[in-house]
């Protein structure tokens, strides 16, 4: 029997933690969803605000400060802030990918430095960097080695795919606008960056690739291998001969016949699961993970929700699905529904703008500000209110 798409939505909300907030501490969501989307300092609080009961957001502050969470460039060479056991894995399984968008990219082959002298860096820069160190900081000592160099510079790939991790800067979010970086925690080097054993680092990075599969199934399964693509970034035939090689697999057939993979024993709860209404922030995974996003996003409103520059608005779920999006206003939560929504729907909107807006309010409230010309650019929106505050 092949699973339906309430199934599957059901199924996701339930391994998000977001059929209902769950008591327990933040290293350990973070690992039960598998990684927070975190470009943006601030979404990874409110992704955790909409999935621990009772959140507090100095809680992840504290798991920052004391690296039981990270905060790096990983899957689809987006910042990510992982659990700090998950970091050596997911790093291993996506550095060949990390290296070839910096090393192949233009503005890296233009500054006239061969990629062995670039690799050659990282030893003793990871010594350098065993305490804080700003952007300008590292990228003069880069330059005392390797000479005035043309922007963006060496650093600005050895970040992305060296062993480097953005430290703490303070401030509501944790990150401010202007990074630092530290030495990531002990992790093989590999081939590239000074390691010796060819053939062992390729052994590892193809069992870490087959970890970062079974632990994509456990926070979004069951799933096809385009949607552990899309996630990663991995190539599908990556993917494909990593998943192949699992003996702890199991093949499920999803809407129209499509072949999916999970690993038991992954929930999969009733399709009549009450689901309740959440405000996601901006970029939550739960709407980036699957290369069919009709999961959680109907297809009508897949362009309005995310944009063709990559950015991912902050959304509204009503039964499970998007239904609108919202916005910091005024003190106040304002929140634009794409399809008219019941008063019990705004009732219980009501209860979480009012939540949302207690966490807000000692902090920044006009987060995501720089994102505020969305909402004069044409979304469909039949009905507005401002709740709370």
């Amino acid at each position: 029997m092949a699973l339906t798409h309430r199934q599957l939505n059901r199924a996701t909300l339930a391994r998000q933690l977001l059929l209902g907030r769950e008591r327990c501490g933040v290293a350990d969501a973070v690992g039960r969803v598998v990684a927070l989307q975190a470009q943006d300092a601030a979404s990874p609080y409110l992704a955790l605000w909409n999935r621990i009961e009772a959140f507090d957001p100095d809680d992840l502050t504290a798991a920052y400060a004391d690296h039981r969470v990270l905060k790096a460039p990983l899957m689809r060479i987006t910042l990510h802030a992982v659990r700090a056991e998950d970091y050596p894995a997911f790093r291993r399984a996506m550095i060949s990918s990390l290296r070839a968008s910096r090393v192949g990219d233009r503005r890296f082959r233009g500054l006239g430095i061969a990629v062995e002298q670039a690799d050659a860096l990282v030893p003793d820069l990871l010594t350098f960097l065993r305490e804080p160190r700003t952007n300008a900081e590292i990228d003069g000592w880069v330059r005392q080695r390797c000479g005035e160099l043309p922007a963006p510079g060496v650093w600005w790939a050895l970040r992305t795919y060296g062993p480097f991790v953005h430290a703490p800067t303070g401030g509501p979010w944790s990150f401010g606008p202007r990074p630092a970086y530290r030495a990531a925690p002990a992790v093989p080097l590999g081939r590239h960056l000074g390691g010796t054993d060819q053939a062992g680092d390729r052994t590892g990075e193809q069992a870490a690739i087959r970890s970062l599969i079974g632990r994509y199934l456990d926070g979004f399964g069951p799933a096809a291998i385009a949607d552990i693509a899309q996630f990663t970034l991995l190539r599908r035939s990556v993917i494909r001969d990593a998943a192949a090689t699992m003996d702890d697999l199991v093949a499920m057939t999803g809407p129209e016949g499509g072949a999916l993979l999970d690993r038991p024993p992954g929930p999969l709860p009733d399709p009549d699961t009450v689901a309740p209404p959440r405000l996601l922030g901006m970029w939550d995974n739960v709407l980036l993970a699957y290369a069919d996003r009709s999961r959680l996003i109907p297809p009508a409103y897949r362009r309005h929700v995310i944009k063709q520059n990559g950015d991912v608005l902050p959304t509204v779920l009503i039964d499970g699905q998007v239904a609108g999006t919202w916005r910091p206003v005024d003190g106040r939560i304002e929140i634009g529904a794409f399809h008219p929504l019941t008063e019990p729907d705004w009732a219980a909107l009501e209860v979480e703008a009012a939540a949302l807006h207690a966490m807000l309010a000692d902090r920044e409230p006009p987060i995501y500000r720089r994102f505020a010309h969305w909402w004069v650019k044409g979304l469909p929106i039949e009905q507005t209110r401002r709740l709370a505050g």
